[in-house]
């Protein structure tokens, strides 16, 4: 009976931490769609665009900020609190000092401020630096602290720029409000994960869930390794390779459609953008039972991403019209057919990215591997096959989402019938 109410009271906590996450996330999403609205508003049109390409610069220098997270997060559920300062520095710093050297180039090419450039090395310090202790707490799963500590990252990151765009400054002085707003949020954000007050459970078949962690703890530590550069460049592999093929299909249509079809092509991306991020709360909340092998927790997980799915998926068949209606207005509604078609892209490539994140938990070589040929795919067959039309673009979208995950699927569950003793084998 006792163990029983422990049960339901791990699962309410873990639903709590399950809302906050998905609040928090739905914040740093709406004040990331701010600035763009708020710019759009506040600027002139040559200083809009140079602000939307630093944005789109940060945007893809905070990937190993994303990989850090992952690492320290997998590390941290196998392994146990180890030192990740040093190597959380060092990450930082060679990221910055990449985004530096290539301040003058980028100044050049893109026809930008160098005051802007440069600064966009500040802040990416600070956004790469903020993964170590968002691994940390993932690791650890105390959820309630993660979801505060995102929307501490979300403020640092986008507050002084929307204070700035407010007060009817320049794209300069708002970059740089938003470098000071972004190191500030740092000590804050080790606060948060500060371990006074935690302790994780030794025996988790004795234990039940802290305070500060709305989960049960599925495995106890297992080893006393140090994490390693290595572990944190593959999973900045993994979190670039999900990124690109996230965003492969739109370059492509773009690149190989009349400007009236890419446009169009681009309002129903917007639904599979909706269908692949809508259940990620489910791969953030699991990802440490996955670093343990908990293959129960994985299986609940892709259940829940696959019925995420199919619920959208459908829900975009009946609701076709209406979806296109409020992404792009009535000029769209002749693509109405294809909303099942753009959700169904976007399911996928939700299961995808859990299976990923699985393949990186474990410590398994070249985990992106899949989607990097997926990608190339994706090209080859768009550019050389496919129909220079939106529906073209997305079968080939879609039959490379669908590759993609039966590979994938194959790669993790093989590896499970492989080792039937229940133990992940090791790469």
């Amino acid at each position: 009976m006792a163990q029983t109410t422990s049960r339901d009271v791990a699962r309410l906590r873990l639903g709590a931490a399950g809302a906050a996450v998905t609040v928090a996330t739905v914040l740093t999403n709406a004040l990331a769609y701010v600035v763009p609205m708020l710019g759009a508003r506040r600027l002139s049109a040559a200083e809009l665009g140079a602000l939307a390409a630093v944005l789109a610069l940060a945007a893809i220098a905070a990937v190993p900020g994303f990989g850090l997270q992952i690492a320290v997060a997998a590390h941290r559920a196998r392994s146990g609190a180890h030192g990740t300062g040093r190597l959380g520095l060092r990450t930082a710093a060679v990221t910055a000092g990449v985004t530096l050297a290539a301040a003058p180039a980028l100044t050049v090419a893109l026809r930008l401020p160098l005051a802007l450039t440069l600064l966009l090395a500040a802040t990416t310090f600070a956004t790469v630096l903020s993964g170590r202790w968002l691994g940390e707490l993932q690791g650890d799963q105390r959820f309630l602290r993660l979801a505060a500590a995102m929307v501490v990252v979300a403020v640092g990151r986008y507050g002084g720029l929307v204070v700035g765009l407010l007060l009817g400054q320049g794209p300069e002085l708002c970059l740089l409000l938003a470098t000071l707003t972004g190191l500030l949020a740092l000590p804050l954000l080790a606060r948060l994960a500060s371990p006074a007050g935690y302790l994780r459970p030794a025996d988790p078949a004795t234990s039940g869930p802290t305070a500060d962690d709305p989960a049960e703890t599925s495995a106890a530590p297992i080893t006393g390794t140090a994490l390693g550069a290595r572990q944190v460049m593959t999973a900045c592999g993994a979190t670039l390779a999900m990124l690109t093929i996230s965003y492969a299909d739109l370059i492509l249509a773009r690149q190989l459609l009349p400007t009236d079809a890419s446009g169009a092509y681009a309002v129903g991306a917007v639904l599979t953008k909706g269908a692949l991020w809508a259940p990620q709360v489910v791969t953030l909340l699991v990802l440490p039972r996955l670093a343990q092998g908990d293959r129960r927790a994985r299986l609940v997980a892709l259940a829940l991403i696959l019925a995420c799915g199919v619920v959208l998926v459908v829900g975009s068949a009946i609701g076709g019209e209406l979806a296109f209606r409020l992404v792009g207005g009535a000029d769209y509604l002749h693509l109405a057919g294809t909303a099942p078609m753009f959700a169904a892209v976007g399911a996928l490539y939700a299961v995808v990215f859990m299976l990923v994140n699985d393949r990186v938990a474990t410590g398994a070589r070249w985990p992106a591997a899949p989607l990097w040929l997926a990608t190339a795919g994706l090209a080859a067959g768009a550019t050389l096959l496919a129909p220079r039309t939106v529906t073209g673009v997305l079968i080939c979208s879609l039959t490379a989402a669908a590759l993609a995950a039966v590979v994938m699927a194959w790669l993790v569950f093989g590896r499970d019938d492989a080792d039937p003793r229940g133990t992940r084998p090791s790469p």
